[in-house]
């Protein structure tokens, strides 16, 4: 009886670990693990709206699987639309707050939108959660590294502050 109190909070302990370690590795519906594979060779392919496609319906058919959120946001990036990415980069960081790869995504997408600032909290972030060396710093880093892209309504700003094509 001594030891009942123990062994009741070691179970416990084993049995969230368990879960919660299962949550984070768990492999998608099956049907789910088809689309993302047809997503992403539609994205290689340049197909962005297919990829979409895919994207989605994988959504649909297995909606507990963040990583998905991670590919939808890259086809936004290739698109030049950073705010959807961003959204979808903190749909999976809500899901799942230390996924390296949507911190890291988040922050180049802030960059890209011009959020410098933001994107350099990304990478402290990742540098102390996951160290200098991790890929993902990596990737943020020189991504940061880029000179910063002028927006599009700056380069279509005419000399008289005007909008139009010269």
């Amino acid at each position: 009886m001594r030891f009942a109190p123990a062994a009741a909070a070691l179970s416990l302990l084993v049995a969230v670990t368990a879960s919660v370690s299962h949550a984070d590795n768990r492999e998608p519906d099956p049907r789910a693990s088809a689309l993302i594979m047809q997503g992403r060779a539609a994205l290689v392919a340049g197909e962005a709206q297919q990829a979409i496609d895919a994207f989605e319906a994988a959504l649909a058919v297995d909606p507990s699987y963040t990583p998905i959120f991670l590919d939808l946001a890259e086809v936004a990036r290739q698109e030049g639309l950073q705010g959807k990415a961003i959204r979808y980069y903190r749909e999976a960081l809500a899901r799942d707050p230390g996924n390296f790869a949507a911190l890291s995504g988040e922050g180049a997408a802030m960059f890209e939108k011009g959020a410098v600032e933001k994107a350099r909290r990304n990478l402290a972030k990742l540098q102390s959660m996951c160290g200098a060396n991790c890929p993902e710093t990596v990737r943020l880093q020189a991504a940061l590294s880029r000179p910063v892209q002028p927006r599009m309504a700056a380069e279509t700003t005419r000399a008289d502050g005007n909008l139009g094509q010269n």
